[in-house]
């Protein structure tokens, strides 16, 4: 047979479908599984589909062996041991110059380790975030390849075209940077997700419990959010959410599913990078801290049930409120949420971007996030032309335009974030949002009593806003003799 131009090994939901893409966009791909069903069902679905160029392959030497040199290969397997184990198997096949890329949701310093590893080898290495789930892997996904520029040279023709293309944008993927640049992306990436996904689910929460909208509302009001600023994938699913009805039982599906929320990891190691690099993200943190508390479903039912005993009322249904004036309130909150949200993300990819030299171009990653991907949204214009202004804005706070929405929305952000709390609805995403905007543009803040505090019980010593140097103070005794 003729050499196909590259292969995939892997072949769960992301992989088949990725394959099948590539294969699509005019490119002949060899695909391998260790289970080899897989690769027979990947074989059947391409030809169902178009008799598309897809080659399956039992064995590794046969798989590796029938791609045109320099191979390329894409892994889209489980990250950590199976990833290397992976390696190990078609690497022993592979020779100097072909190239493996890693499309799985990697801990970039593995990335590192592997790319060394390889490079000692000869083979070229990249680490590759891949997002927009199975839809936006078969029919455009927002690709993050960063490691070995040479080997992003290789696939550039076939990423560019498989990538998700937006008409004024040109295709969602762009060589990220060095290193595992293109998995801390990606990483980063997925904790701005969890932030955007707790705020629209703290937007339903204000709306039903307090608002009394009924599933059909919700439904009209999410697909008109979606009309205007609000416009993102994530509004869009979830206007469809509230339309289903439950297939197995009366009302809406959503009224029956669990309200206890899975991860795989992505958003914890945004929360310990922000931490690692003293950026403040505390948008992405409450969304995590929400998904911890999710999981206590039994510990929550026996909970409310001991404050019900202990004389808890249920405030939500005491609050009068104007519904479209909520409505309004609650979208103008939520997208000032959004902006805190991104800004807290942006500037933890700027700190890592630094301390490791990578140079990473934030209006670029805006660009390439605006298709395929599961945070594209309208919005993402808007940060890109912040960074198109000023490369080296501090924060998208501070961008004129961004500022000034702030500035129109505070008024119906605060009214959202007290009527949640006078209602005892928990908005831990607004709240938080809110708190980072009220301490970001402040300019004095009562963190002079904390370091006041460290002086005295731990001789930490502390700087004056009067006069420089560092400076101790006796405390304790001053304090004891003034008692005297």
């Amino acid at each position: 047979m003729v050499l196909t131009r590259i292969g995939l090994a892997g072949l769960a939901v992301m992989g088949q479908n990725l394959a099948l893409n590539i294969a699509d966009k005019g490119f002949p791909i060899s695909v391998y599984n260790r289970t080899t069903s897989k690769v027979d069902e990947t074989v059947e679905r391409a030809k169902r589909e178009g008799n598309l160029p897809v080659y399956g392959f039992h064995d590794p030497a046969a798989f590796i062996n029938s791609i045109q040199k320099p191979r390329v290969v894409i892994m889209l397997v489980k990250a950590g041991a199976p990833v290397d184990q992976t390696i190990q198997t078609l690497s022993a096949y592979m020779e100097k110059g072909d190239c493996i890329i890693d499309g799985g949701n990697e801990w970039y310093e593995n990335t590192e380790r592997r790319e060394k590893a390889m490079t000692e080898r000869g083979l070229l290495y990249l680490g590759m975030g891949v997002s927009g789930g199975e839809e936006g892997a078969r029919h455009g996904p927002s690709l993050m390849p960063g490691g070995s520029f040479e080997a992003y040279k290789y696939i550039e023709d076939i990423l560019l075209k498989v990538a998700a293309q937006v008409p004024d944008s040109g295709p969602c993927v762009t060589y990220i940077g060095k290193g595992g640049s293109g998995n801390f992306v990606k990483m980063v990436h997925n904790g701005i997700e969890y932030g955007d996904m707790q705020l629209i689910a703290e937007a339903y929460d204000v709306l039903k419990s307090v608002g009394k909208l009924s599933n059909d509302e919700l439904q009209q009001v999410f697909s008109e959010w979606n009309k205007g600023e609000l416009l993102s994938f994530l509004i869009e699913i979830t206007a469809d959410i509230f339309g289903i009805k439950d297939d197995k039982g009366d009302g809406y599906l959503v009224d029956k599913v669990l309200d206890k929320t899975g991860m795989k990891g992505t958003g914890k190691w945004t929360v310990q990078q922000a931490a690692d690099l003293s950026v403040a993200a505390p948008t992405i943190a409450a969304s995590l801290d929400s998904r911890f508390l999710s999981g206590l479903k039994e510990e929550r039912v026996e909970a409310a049930k001991v404050f019900r005993a202990g004389g808890f009322s249920d405030i939500l249904g005491n609050q009068s409120v104007d519904k479209a004036k909520l409505i309004d309130d609650v979208r103008q909150a939520l997208y000032a949420s959004k902006i805190c949200s991104y800004a807290q993300g942006m500037n933890l990819i700027r700190a890592k971007s630094t301390e490791k030299g990578w140079g990473l171009k934030l209006g670029e990653l805006a660009r390439i996030w605006k298709g395929g991907c599961i945070i594209r949204a309208i919005f993402l214009d808007r940060i890109k032309q912040a960074y198109d202004r000023n490369s080296d804005l501090a924060n998208l706070l501070v961008d004129p335009e961004f500022a000034k929405e702030i500035l129109d929305r505070q008024a119906a952000w605060r009214r959202v974030v007290c009527l949640a709390i006078n209602s005892g609805v928990s908005t831990p995403g607004m709240s938080t949002s809110l708190a980072y905007f009220d301490s970001y543009r402040r300019e004095r803040l009562p963190a002079n009593l904390v370091q006041a505090q460290r002086d005295y019980f731990g001789a930490h010593t502390y700087e004056r806003v009067d006069m420089p140097g560092s400076f101790h103070t006796e405390w304790f005794k001053i304090a004891q003799q003034s008692k005297m």
